[in-house]
This record gives structure tokens, C-alpha cells and sequence, in this order.
């Protein structure tokens, strides 16, 4: 069994080429990689919207470092096999089960409007840094840069005791997992 950072490596080295492809001409797809490992991103725009509202709305009070950790966490899972393969998709999933989805604010039932505009800016920003962030990028991140999963301090899912716990920042504790 692989250890927690060469798992966590892989997936991301993974995820990092599936995003180079995935953004690059049609012909540099011919480099061997099958489409069922690649990220199914919508569109960048689109990829970059969805990431910056999940910012946004988990996030905005937090410091720019516990902003960035929540990107992580979507793109993360984007290179987890158990999840879906886009940043949308990720952010979204059983968005249709009230309280029940992955995201919160993606099934509370409140329509999902900016409000502070400076505050989207910045989560934008940061969307962009997260989702350009190339090999080498990627290979100096931190344990806490590799999670998974995060909640709020203020609430204890089950879910959280199965995982490995990497840390914190501002109101979220972060986790990893290779499976769940």
C-alpha cells in the first residue's frame, strides 16, 4: 500500500497533467493518456466560476490561506477516481439533495448570489492561482494542501473520524483521504 504522500502525489501529478491536457490543443492529447483519467472540464471560464463561488460561499470570512485550502479540496477530489471529474462537478454533486450535498451552500435552498463583490474578486483570484497551479506547483504542496475534505469547528461529522485530520485554518479542519 502506498503512503499517505505518495498516494496523495500521484493523484495530484495525475490531476496536473489531466489539467495541462485538458487546456491544450486537440493534438496534445496524443501523449498516450486515456480520456477516462482526464478532468471533464466544462469549460476554463466555466471551471473557474464554480471553484470561486464555492470560495465564495464556504469560505469568504476565512484568511486567503483557508480560501485557497477549500479550492484544494475540490480540485483534489477532481484527481480522486471516487469523484466527479470537473471542478462543477465536484462542487455540485447531489446538489439536488437538500442538505445532503457535498458543498453546502450548493443545497441550503438559498439562491447562490454574490452579494460583496470585493469578496468574489478575491475568491476569483484565488480560483485562478489553484486551478493554474502546474507540476512544480503541485510538488511543493503541504500535507494540509492535499485534503480532501474540511468541515467547519463548530460541527463533528461521522464522516470525519474515518480520515486523517491535516489540520487547521480560521473555522475549517481539514482532512485527507485516498478513498473514503
Amino acid at each position: 500500500m502506498a503512503s499517505f504522500s505518495t498516494a496523495a502525489r500521484a493523484a495530484t501529478s495525475i490531476f496536473c497533467v489531466a489539467l495541462t491536457i485538458a487546456t491544450a490543443p486537440a493534438w496534445a492529447c496524443d501523449k498516450g493518456k486515456t480520456a477516462a483519467k482526464l478532468p471533464e472540464f466544462r469549460t476554463y471560464t466555466k471551471e473557474i466560476e464554480c471553484l470561486a463561488k464555492a470560495v465564495y460561499f464556504e469560505a469568504r470570512g476565512e484568511p486567503s490561506t483557508g480560501q485557497k485550502l477549500v479550492a484544494d479540496v475540490i480540485l483534489n477530489r477532481v484527481a480522486n477516481p471516487h469523484y466527479p471529474k470537473s471542478a462543477c462537478g465536484v462542487v455540485y454533486q447531489n446538489d439536488h439533495m437538500k442538505n445532503a450535498c457535498q458543498f453546502s451552500f450548493a443545497c441550503d435552498g438559498q439562491p447562490d448570489v454574490v452579494t460583496e463583490s470585493r469578496a468574489f474578486r478575491r475568491a476569483t483570484k484565488i480560483a485562478k492561482e489553484v486551478l493554474n497551479c502546474n507540476d512544480a506547483c503541485r510538488e511543493k504542496r503541504s500535507v494540509l494542501e492535499q485534503s480532501t475534505h474540511y468541515h467547519a469547528d463548530y460541527v463533528e461529522p461521522d464522516w470525519s473520524r474515518k480520515l486523517k485530520r491535516t489540520g487547521k485554518v480560521g473555522t475549517h479542519i481539514f482532512y485527507f483521504t485516498a478513498t473514503m
